[in-house]
């Protein structure tokens, strides 16, 4: 009887040892933990900021010279006598010359090849009045700036006031052809300037009516 007794304590005390040794293991684990409040968690989780600078916005006359510098414009504003031809600004070929007045020499005139629209079937480009810038309103070589400040100057620009200079670049169907430039002579489309001829029109009218500011670089 008294071995039966003794037995019994042994097995009851070994069972409250494990369960205790496993309770106090769970209480260490848990108390080790320290869990934060979820509220502070994500309160105190370091954020990256989404914030991007944002682009610089183009102004009027950056949307403008965009146009005036494209080779559409350039060709035919050369510094010489030969105009120029083609997205690569090549040289145009047959020795045409400027002649007195833009047009061309007396044995090859511009209309001769330059009807007052597109030929798509020999590539030959073409609006009304086809023919040269002035000597004096070379483009050739310019930046952007001294682009428009010769633009400008009414002892170059053949005397034209700011608003005659707005109705030519937004109303002459020469200067607007450039966004309408048909084929060349492989059927393939020529380069447009990287602005659409509504950008470019509203671009010029904002930059005269607010003053026709050059800015300084």
């Amino acid at each position: 009887m008294l071995e039966s007794t003794f037995n019994a304590i042994h097995i009851f005390s070994a069972i409250m040892k494990k369960n205790a040794l496993v309770l106090l293991l769970l209480f260490l684990f848990v108390a080790g933990m320290n869990i934060p409040p979820i509220s502070d968690s994500l309160a105190d989780a370091p954020t990256q900021s989404s914030t991007v600078e944002p682009a610089p916005q183009a102004t009027p006359f950056d949307v403008m010279t965009q146009v005036l510098t494209h080779q559409r414009c350039l060709n035919c504003h050369p510094a010489g006598d030969r105009p120029r031809q083609g997205d690569e600004s090549r040289v145009h070929s047959f020795n045409i010359q400027r002649g007195e007045d833009g047009h061309g020499m007396l044995n090859a005139q511009c209309s001769s090849c330059h009807q007052s629209e597109n030929n798509n079937f020999s590539g030959v480009p073409g609006a009304p009045h086809w023919h040269l810038a002035p000597k004096s309103m070379a483009w050739e070589g310019l930046n952007r700036i001294e682009i428009v400040q010769v633009m400008l100057d009414k002892g170059k620009n053949g005397g034209r006031s700011l608003e005659e200079i707005e109705k030519h670049l937004t109303e002459d169907p020469l200067v607007l052809w450039a966004f309408d430039p048909g084929v060349n002579n492989e059927g393939l489309p020529r380069e447009k300037p990287p602005v659409s001829k509504e950008e470019f029109i509203k671009a010029v009218k904002q930059w005269v009516a607010e003053g026709a500011v050059i800015p300084a670089k």
